[in-house]
């Protein structure tokens, strides 16, 4: 069991209410908003959660900003973002053995407005009281995971996700 740590839930609703596009402030390069990128391509990234609930737990999205999935994505558009997230799943279930893959898109049009899904393995043995929205919720604290490791994370699913193409 890994170790976790609080999660400020208060200061991130007011990073994401008042402060940039996080998605957006990444793909840009700004320092303040980096995360640990596994695949980009011409139209959509993916990277690590820096608040992981669960390790491998990562976010999929369109390089385009655009916030709603029935209004400002065409459905060929849609399609190539859920084989992102199709493909970031098989990835992670290789990476992580794990028991499901769970996919979310979260976000508002008041805070991470950005298009965006949550891609996030479930380890297999999980009581299933700590399963589904209990995996997920920060305010159960999020994982304590080091830069380097959080790094070598990100390569070794980036290596699966480039043989599954």
């Amino acid at each position: 069991m890994m170790a976790r740590q609080p999660f400020d839930l208060a200061r991130h609703a007011a990073r994401s209410q008042h402060g940039p596009c996080f998605i957006c402030a990444l793909i840009a390069g700004n320092p303040d908003y980096a995360h640990h990128v596994i695949a980009r391509d011409d139209s959509h990234i993916v990277f690590l959660s820096k608040y992981p609930t669960q390790p491998g737990y990562a976010l999929v999205c369109p390089l385009r900003h655009c916030e709603d999935l029935a209004e400002d994505i065409s459905p060929e558009e849609y399609l190539a973002l859920q084989a992102v997230v199709h493909r970031l799943a098989r990835a992670l279930k290789q990476v992580f053995d794990a028991e499901r893959i769970y996919v979310l898109s979260l976000g508002s049009q008041q805070g991470n407005s950005h298009l965006h899904f949550h891609v996030v393995p479930l380890p297999r043995g999980v009581p299933y009281a700590q399963q589904q929205y209990h995996a997920l919720m920060a305010e159960h604290g999020v994982l304590d995971i080091p830069q380097d490791e959080m790094a070598e994370t990100a390569a070794r699913i980036a290596a699966v996700y480039r043989r599954l193409s």
